[in-house]
């Protein structure tokens, strides 16, 4: 008879996994707004080395040698061009910028907070064609499209519809039982 054993691997993983997690921070989402739109033209690095070397070469001769280096590298994106990507950038800020400006300025104690100086700042100026009315729906949509419906279709057939035969039955109503089958 076997006796079942534990596996150790599982085991360790699975506690690796466990601290791994105790570990980790939340993901953020990422605001598209304020981001520069991933406008890297290309990368410039620098870098000094030293390194130590000790070796035996296998004929009873012992080396060491000691080398410096200086590494400079250029790292090119491929896609569209610094300028385009740097304007395009620049004409998405302004686009939300032009859609946020009426609510800015339209709300005088943004003025006041520090918080919002360089917004407000951006937002002086720009004034709007027409003021945009921010209106909540009132009454039922599916009332309104109901109504709509029968006033388009008069003779339709529907249980709100005054032609219709239709009619809804009394709440205590007991539906008749199925005919059987012959067979």
């Amino acid at each position: 008879m076997e006796v079942a054993r534990m596996n150790y691997y599982f085991t360790g993983a699975l506690i690796i996994l466990i601290c791994l997690l105790a570990f980790m921070g939340p993901a953020y989402p990422r605001n598209e707004y304020l981001n520069d739109g991933n406008t890297r033209c290309g990368e410039i690095d620098l870098s000094v080395s030293n390194r130590d070397y000790d070796y035996n070469d296998y004929n009873s001769s012992y080396s060491n040698s000691d080398t410096q280096e200086f590494r400079l590298t250029f790292r090119k994106y491929l896609g569209t061009d610094c300028k385009t990507s740097k304007e395009n950038a620049q004409l998405k800020q302004q686009l939300e910028l032009m859609k946020m400006c009426n609510k800015v300025n339209r709300n005088p104690s943004l003025a006041q907070n520090e918080n919002f100086a360089l917004l407000v700042s951006k937002c002086r100026g720009v004034v709007p064609e027409v003021d945009e009315v921010e209106t909540m729906p009132t009454g039922s949509l599916w009332d309104e499209l109901k109504d709509d419906y029968i006033k388009a279709n008069p003779d339709s057939k529907s249980m709100d519809n005054n032609n219709s035969t239709l009619k809804m039955p009394p709440k205590d109503y007991i539906l008749p039982l199925p005919k059987p089958k012959d067979e």
